[in-house]
């Protein structure tokens, strides 16, 4: 009796589910294809399983899939460290001590964080290396490439926005630094670090800007792409290989819908969910092994009197960036963003239908100019150690002996010399 009860229960249960549900487990990377709204939920499910990709679809098509789990890596740790951090000049730099130090496993979620924050650039680039040399950017899914430019945007304000959350000496000056390269951009480099510190020097109203973006708005931001992202891909499928429509007539196969396109191919489930399965434990495997046995370094608290002996990067783009500062100045550091920001308009400008390498020697040879030139500057940045000359606090802000002066406007600063007490001037310390 009671089986019967729960059985027919559960049917009951089946049965005035929405199917749309599942779009949540589409969403994760569960499930693929379309969704039977029409179906019970069960039955929904086992079509959407029954789901054939294309033949071509292989393993380097799961860079984009790698890349969307150190997002969520990045978002559970990211939830976990927010817990226990502080966001304030006096409170910020002890609450990382207090998560390394005592918190259960702490030290592995902040790691695990901070080399995520590193993995998910590199293999997001990666990825965007593969639709920019198979020319999958081209008609009919401009968009997806936009789109996808727009996320690895994203990634990089993730990144920027987070290096000055631990608020020590290297974190403090290197965002100094690359906040005053910004500041000399001809027309808008003023008005953007001003917007980005919201005080003359990076201070207390800077770490609380930078909070905010980091946990509030582009979480928001991102949900919103990846949605679209993942919307036009299942819209216009995945670019068929460049030997298939290199040329003639056969290139009309890239504008074909999903389900016209898609002969038997290769079926979701179990082949391309298992794929997916190892590529995910792979990848956690080398994250979590790279947090345990090469820990992010914590500098000294952030001090804007004191420079540092040795600035030392713990981000890609920050390598790059201090690279192209250093050894070609302004103008280096400008003309490799505008490089990087003119791929977008590529889908613009290259449309015909030609894929093939030696067909877009331009194209090609501006993408190998982004890439090498990122490559070298990482290696190069690595080297960097040193702090700067400009880096140092300016006279109206610091004594000319290197002392906070005796009148500061520069509120939240964090923690600065004590006030000795006149009544005591004479006294041994």
């Amino acid at each position: 009796m009671i089986k019967q009860w729960l059985a027919q229960f559960w049917d009951d249960i089946k049965s005035s589910t929405d199917a749309g549900l599942l779009g949540v487990a589409r969403f994760v990377g569960l499930l693929y294809g379309p969704i039977g709204r029409n179906l019970r939920i069960d039955e929904a499910w086992r079509k959407a399983l029954r789901y054939r990709l294309a033949a071509h679809v292989g393993w380097r098509h799961a860079l984009g899939g790698i890349t969307y789990l150190l997002l969520i890596v990045l978002v559970v740790t990211g939830v976990l460290l927010s817990f226990y951090y502080r966001p304030s000049v006096e409170e910020a730099y002890p609450s990382v001590q207090h998560i390394v130090s005592e918190v259960s496993f702490g030290w592995l979620i902040r790691d695990l964080h901070a080399w995520c924050a590193n993995l998910v650039v590199i293999v997001a680039l990666a990825h965007m290396a593969r639709v920019f040399f198979e020319a999958s950017y081209k008609p009919p899914r401009e968009m997806n490439w936009i789109v996808g430019l727009a996320l690895l945007g994203v990634v990089l304000a993730f990144g920027a926005t987070g290096y000055l959350l631990p608020w020590d000496q290297w974190a403090y000056w290197t965002v100094t630094e690359v906040l005053d390269a910004v500041a000399m951009i001809p027309l808008v480099g003023g008005l953007v670090a001003d917007a980005i510190m919201g005080d003359a020097i990076v201070s207390g109203a800077t770490l609380s800007r930078f909070f905010a973006l980091h946990v509030i708005v582009l979480p928001w931001i991102t949900l919103a792409l990846l949605s679209y992202h993942f919307t036009l891909i299942r819209r216009r499928g995945i670019a068929p290989p460049v030997s298939t429509d290199s040329g003639g007539s056969k290139s009309r196969l890239s504008g074909m819908r999903p389900e016209e396109a898609q002969e038997p191919g290769r079926p979701f489930f179990p082949n391309h969910l298992l794929r997916s399965f190892a590529v995910a434990v792979l990848t956690l495997a080398i994250a979590i092994t790279l947090a345990i046995l090469f820990p992010r370094p914590l500098g000294d608290a952030a001090n804007p009197y004191l420079l540092p002996n040795e600035l030392v990067s713990t981000w890609v783009p920050v390598d790059v960036s201090l690279a192209l500062i250093r050894f070609t100045g302004l103008w280096g550091l400008t003309v490799f963003s505008i490089l990087g920001l003119s791929l977008v308009l590529l889908p613009v400008f290259d449309r015909r239908p030609e894929r093939a390498l030696r067909q877009r020697p331009v194209a090609v040879a501006f993408g190998l100019i982004f890439y090498v030139g990122f490559a070298a500057a990482w290696i190069v940045g690595q080297q960097i150690r040193s702090v700067p000359p400009s880096a140092r606090p300016q006279p109206e802000i610091v004594g000319e002996e290197g002392s906070p002066g005796a009148e500061l406007p520069l509120p939240e600063l964090g923690p600065t010399p004590p006030v000795p007490n006149p009544e005591g001037a004479g006294r041994e310390p």
